[in-house]
């Protein structure tokens, strides 16, 4: 009778754990209907009439033409996109195969929390000093090479090497930035600092620079997206209805800026008091609502609440939440990733909640899994959905019975976590049925691309000025 009531209770206990986390479950008609909005607030953005007020902006990159393969010589490549910034040295020579070929030399440099959120001077010296460093050790600094910027933040270009900062994501605040020239602020530390020589030619996002890295491998990549600390994506549009530009002829990338879909108020029949939360607690609280559902830089927190609401209902740890398991951001995305690879004996889930204070059983190390997997899952159907929109949109613009469409993609939790880039690639063909979608995994595609970018301005540059 015992053992009967005991096996009552641990049913209703896993049924009580499916009710909470069956809130993260999404089906196809909520997907289909987040597509339909994300394509509604593209054409918002896109118009000019209601540009100011779309919550994707749709901002034109300037970037009209991809590299043919004559374009050689040593350029630089910044990358600045999150916590780390990266200085890369890149050489485009030429290949009989494949039109040309890139070698790469980079470092890696870590952002002080002091250059992030203080002023945007001490921000960019801070970059001039590590650009200084990367040269010194590579011997080059008498070369003055051209430079390209990969600035992964909401920039109003005006120009392929001109480009206002609308506003600050991924928890950067440096004072001073927004509504100023970006590569202004790059080349005046770059003179302040006085030991070196740079021709900034070209500023691009990290879904452009991916764009045209991963084009370098497939001809027929148009799309560039990145699922890392942040979420976004940028497609080649018709010029034609890009009206923030004058111009009819060809195409031009569009940088979405979709992280801040749902900043109108589209997602709040899909947001939780997760998101909610999370949200609130944020350094931009109202702002990149999408993002905050996808990307690593929240994906970590989420499971944290998740968690806790499941202690507080008496379902984990005996209702009892360490005193890490309560600290904001104790609870890191690397562990959603390695718990749902721990197929197998559990250890690895069991060390990473002993390391935060916690003694699990092993269906307590289960229901954390079953929460870990229902925070991405739901990321990477909600992530499809965005990208379901683009393509949709790609191919009724180009009035295409069938589109045949490569999409480059970059970013830690596309590449890291075990299962996201399955389900969101069966998300994204699932809601594109017109459509043939070859997904590539970027390497080093922010560098790189940057660099074939700058080396298609500099010919451009060149060819104008014969």
């Amino acid at each position: 009778m015992k053992l009967d009531n005991k096996c009552t209770s641990l049913f209703q206990k896993i049924l009580q754990v499916d009710q909470i986390l069956s809130e993260f479950r999404l089906k196809k008609q909520e997907l289909q209907e987040v597509m339909r909005r994300m394509q509604n607030e593209m054409e918002r953005g896109l118009r000019l009439e209601t540009h100011e007020d779309a919550s994707v902006k749709m901002l034109p990159t300037y970037v009209r033409s991809t590299p043919e393969g004559s374009e050689v010589g040593d350029f630089l490549a910044l990358d600045l996109g999150g916590t780390n910034f990266r200085v890369m040295l890149v050489k485009v020579g030429e290949d009989e195969e494949r039109g040309w070929k890139v070698e790469t030399k980079h470092q890696m440099y870590s952002i002080p929390e002091d250059a992030m959120t203080g002023t945007a001077e001490m921000l960019f010296d801070y970059i001039a000093e590590c650009i200084s460093d990367f040269l010194d050790k590579h011997k080059m600094k008498h070369k003055k090479l051209p430079l390209g910027f990969t600035f992964s933040f909401p920039v109003r270009h005006e120009d392929i090497d001109k480009g206002i900062l609308l506003n600050w994501t991924k928890g950067f605040k440096a004072s001073g930035a927004e509504g100023n020239n970006v590569v202004g602020l790059l080349r005046d530390a770059i003179k302040r600092r006085g030991d070196f020589e740079m021709d900034v030619v070209a500023m691009v996002n990290d879904t452009v620079a991916t764009m045209i890295s991963c084009y370098y491998e497939d001809r027929s990549c148009e799309v560039g997206m990145i699922v890392g600390t942040g979420c976004n994506a940028c497609y080649m549009e018709e010029m034609r209805t890009v009206e923030l530009v004058e111009g009819e002829e060809g195409r031009m990338c569009v940088n979405t800026e979709w992280g801040a879909f749902g900043d109108t108020g589209e997602l709040e029949d899909f947001r939780l008091e997760y998101d909610r939360v999370v949200d609130e607690t944020s350094i931009n609280p109202g702002q990149q609502l999408y993002e905050k559902i996808i990307s690593g830089k929240y994906m970590g927190e989420l499971v944290r609440l998740v968690l806790l609401k499941l202690v507080n209902e008496n379902l984990l740890f005996g209702g009892e939440a360490s005193d890490i398991l309560k600290m904001r951001g104790s609870f890191e995305t690397k562990f959603v990733s390695q718990i749902e690879s721990d197929t197998g004996d559990r250890k690895q889930i069991y060390n990473i909640l002993t390391t935060i204070g916690l003694m699990p059983t092993e269906l307590e190390c289960d229901i954390v899994r079953l929460a870990c997997e229902s925070v991405s899952t739901r990321a990477a159907h909600m992530c499809g959905a965005g990208l379901a929109g683009v393509i949709n949109h790609m191919r009724e613009r180009r009035k295409q019975e069938m589109l045949k469409i490569t999409v480059g993609v970059d970013g830690s939790v596309y590449k890291l976590h075990p299962s996201f880039q399955h389900k969101f690639q069966k998300a994204v063909r699932d809601l594109t049925p017109h459509c043939d979608i070859t997904f590539i995994q970027s390497e080093e595609g922010s560098g790189r691309g940057a660099a074939l970018i700058s080396a298609v301005a500099c010919k451009m540059a060149c060819m104008l000025n014969q």
